[in-house]
Parts: structure tokens; C-alpha cells; sequence
């Protein structure tokens, strides 16, 4: 399926202008004036990803075939307030530069198949440049993220209006996915972004906790901090913490029914989701691969009207919209798969304390 072709209209220099002015703004009010020409520029350059994350979804598709046909496969574009929260992180990275802007998740069942999928990237070059790659399966994050991030810079002969985009594809594992899943939905709850690593410190350390219990699952590499505690007594740290914490009860009180979600019911490529976590509600609104500009435009606009309230807004894309709830669960308030893997650890320590 081949997206929309966008014509790049702002220089890298521009685009990096645009980022000062987002960034410096609120510090600096005689910068209001060009607020919106920054915006503006913003939203063209995330814009431009659209079709070269269009083309690895092509070839992520092609080699899953072979690995895991039930894999999930989504791409988002990266959302404004991330945007500039990356930049407040790492005021010295420049917008032209910002690697995930255009990212692109493939969900497989097993750590197997996170190898296969890793070593066909890694063995079959791809005309794009490899500029970079974090594995934080074998090396996890203090936070106890775990994923792959493979770093791409985009070249083609033609077009070349999207030679030097970055696209991030990221590889997990869905029990991975699950453990990401709910600590976004908590932090939306929480209204703190615990996936940064900031919030209340039991919350960051039951996740952290979880992670490295979900990593025993997984025979991986567990997560620092908790290297030196076996299955049996992470296990059990576990759900002592999930009991003080009433995780699973306060996680599934988060859920939304079905007939919260408020969608045009249109297949699209392109889907642009409002969470409006008050009122547990989902709005999605569908847009045809052609009408890519017409979905970042209205990207922006539900964007300059979430500022200052709760509402969050993404623009992804899909095959469906059960295969959207199932990539991004957490902008459905999703969390019964986590929920149903610490069920499963609490059965299993029972099991152990019989034997």
C-alpha cells in the first residue's frame, strides 16, 4: 500500500527554528507571535513521515510472514506534547534530528521471534542507513522497559523529499507490549508520565518490579535492581506489592466499554484517536491513505484543543480497528492481558508454596 506523497516545503533549518520556538516559548512571551508558524511547521515535518513509515510497514509485513503471522503491526506519528517534552529532556537535540517523530511497533508472541525479526533486519541490509539501535531486552532500563529500537535513516532516489527522516521500529514481545501498555494507562490515571520515570515512587517501583518478574517469565535478562532475586522471590515481592497497591482492581476499573468508543465505523489506513480519560471515552475518526494531509491537519487541531485539560491525541495507523485496540490498547484503557499475566503469577506461586 503506498501512502500519499507529501512535498517538503520547510528546510531542516526551519524545521530546527521551530523547534526553538516550541521549546523557548513559554519562557520567552515576545516568541508568541510565532507560535503558530512553528505549529505549523511541526505538523508538515511529522506529516512528511508518513510515507516512509508507510514503506517499512511493506517490508516489516513481508518478513513477518515467515516469523509470526499473527504478529501485530502498527506506526504512529509522535504526538506534540512528547515532541516537546523530548526536547525539554534533551534541550540541546535539534527537531530535524528527533529520531522517533515516525515510529513503528511490530508485536510477536515470543522472545524467538523478537530474534528471528531482529537478526532478518540485521542480516538483509535495506537500502536506509542503520544509525542506531538499543536493545533494552538484553540490557533493561531501570524503569523495566524492554524492547528493541532500531534506528533508520530513510534514503531513496526517489522521492527525495524524505531522504534523512528517521524512523524507529521498535520489536517486542506482547507480554512486553502488555507490561508498556499498563504503565502508560496508569500514568494517564495518575496524570504523570511514569513512562519517563517520573511519578510516585512505589508506582515506578512495582512496574520496575513487574517487569523483571515478567523477564523470569521470558528467560531474559532481568531488570537492575532485582538481578539477585530468583523466580520464586520476585514472584512473591510481586503480589505483596500488587495486594498494598490494588493494582489489579484499581487497573480494571480504568477499562472502556465497548460503547464508549465513539468511531465513524469507516475503514481507514489512517485513524486519529481522542482519549478522554474523565470521561472513559474514546473518539476515532478514519482517513483513507489519500487524505494523509487532511489527518495530520486535524491532528493539529485536536492537539491545540487538548492543551490544558486531560484529553490525549495520537494519530496511527492500522489494518483495522481491532488490530489498532490491540497495538495501542492503552488509548482504549486496555489493560485485562496485563492483568490476566500477574493473575497467572499469583497462580504459580500458589503451585510453589504446595510443593
Amino acid at each position: 500500500m503506498t501512502a500519499h506523497r507529501v512535498v517538503r516545503r520547510y528546510s531542516k533549518g526551519e524545521v530546527d527554528k521551530a523547534g526553538r520556538i516550541l521549546l523557548e516559548w513559554s519562557k520567552n512571551y515576545e516568541l508568541f507571535d510565532e507560535l503558530p508558524w512553528a505549529i505549523d511547521v511541526l505538523t508538515h515535518w511529522r506529516q512528511l513521515h508518513g510515507y516512509p513509515i508507510n514503506t517499512f510497514q511493506a517490508t516489516l509485513r513481508h518478513r513477518l510472514k515467515s516469523i509470526d503471522e499473527n504478529a501485530l503491526v502498527a506506526q504512529r506519528l509522535k504526538r506534540l506534547p512528547s515532541i516537546i517534552a523530548k526536547m525539554k529532556r534533551f534541550p540541546k537535540m535539534k527537531l530535524s534530528r528527533m529520531q522517533d517523530i515516525g515510529g513503528l511497533r511490530a508485536v510477536v508472541s515470543k522472545m524467538e521471534h523478537v530474534e528471528r525479526l531482529y537478526n532478518s533486519y540485521k542480516s538483509k541490509k535495506l537500502t536506509h542507513d542503520l544509525v542506531g539501535e538499543k536493545d533494552y531486552i538484553a540490557h533493561p532500563k531501570d524503569s523495566g522497559y524492554r524492547s528493541i529500537h532500531l534506528i533508520y535513516k530513510y534514503y531513496k532516489n526517489q522521492p527525495i523529499d524524505y531522504n534523512g527522516l528517521y524512523i524507529e521500529l521498535q520489536i517486542r514481545t506482547r507480554l512486553q507490549h502488555a507490561w508498556a501498555t499498563a504503565v502508560e494507562t496508569m500514568g494517564t490515571f495518575l496524570n504523570t508520565p511514569l513512562k519517563a520515570s517520573i511519578g510516585p515512587e512505589e508506582w515506578l517501583r512495582f512496574f520496575s518490579l513487574t517487569s523483571s518478574a515478567f523477564a523470569h517469565i521470558e528467560e531474559a535478562p532481568l531488570v537492575p535492581g532485582y538481578e539477585n532475586l530468583n523466580r520464586k522471590e520476585t514472584f512473591e515481592m510481586l503480589i505483596s506489592e500488587e495486594k498494598k497497591l490494588r493494582l489489579r482492581e484499581t487497573l480494571s476499573t480504568f477499562t472502556v466499554a465497548a460503547n464508549s468508543i465513539i468511531s465513524d465505523r469507516k475503514r481507514g489506513t489512517y485513524y486519529l484517536l481522542v482519549l478522554d480519560p474523565l470521561k472513559k471515552e474514546v473518539t476515532l475518526t478514519s482517513f483513507s491513505r489519500e487524505r494523509l494531509e487532511e489527518a495530520t491537519e486535524q491532528y493539529k487541531i485536536a492537539e491545540q484543543e487538548a492543551q490544558g485539560n486531560d484529553t490525549q491525541v495520537v494519530l496511527v495507523s492500522a489494518e483495522s480497528i481491532d488490530s489498532l485496540r490491540k497495538a495501542y490498547p492503552n488509548y482504549f484503557l486496555d489493560t485485562h492481558e496485563f492483568i490476566s499475566h500477574i493473575d497467572a503469577i499469583e497462580k504459580e506461586l500458589e503451585l510453589i508454596k504446595k510443593k
